[in-house]
Formats: structure tokens, sequence, C-alpha cells
């Protein structure tokens, strides 16, 4: 058996960090919905869920909350998508 050397080894890639915007884009391509249908869905303005979409504003609880309960998911996934990639995936 040979000995490992220290440059055998690779230094791991970084994971994929997504935003809040990312995720509410993702999670709405995946259900086949327009920005209009989500905007009715949530009742957030089609205007603001772009303006999310791209992370020009901050997403809040309460339209995490919104958003979250149109895409039947809880609202960590959509505020916190770095610690809840397995979940979101899942909600997939």
């Amino acid at each position: 058996m040979r000995a490992k050397k220290k440059d055998d080894f690779v230094p791991a890639k970084p994971h994929a960090r997504l935003s809040s915007g990312e995720v509410i884009r993702m999670l709405r391509d995946l259900k086949g919905w327009t920005q209009a249908e989500l905007a009715r869905r949530c009742g957030i303005s089609s205007t603001n869920l772009s303006l999310l979409e791209n992370d020009r504003v901050e997403i809040g609880k309460r339209r995490a909350e919104q958003l979250a309960k149109a895409f039947e998911v809880h609202p960590a996934i959509i505020m916190f998508p770095e610690y809840e990639a397995a979940a979101i995936q899942h909600a997939a």
C-alpha cells in the first residue's frame, strides 16, 4: 500500500450558495407557475415578486410566510436557503 502524501489531497469545492430570491424562482419554476400565478396565490404583487427574485429587496418574515404558504413549505426554506438545502430538494 502506498503512503498518502499531502499533495495527494485536493480541497473540497464549496457548495453552491443560494439566495432567497433564487429559491423563490426555483420553487416557482418547479411548480410551473408564472409570477402572476404566484402573485395570485400568495398576495404579493408581480412587481414585488420580481424584486424579490432578483434580490433587490429583503424578503422579510411576512413575505416569507406568504410565499411559504403558497408553496406549501416552511418559511425557513425561503428565508435561510443555505441551511435548508435538503428541504428545498425535497420540496422540488
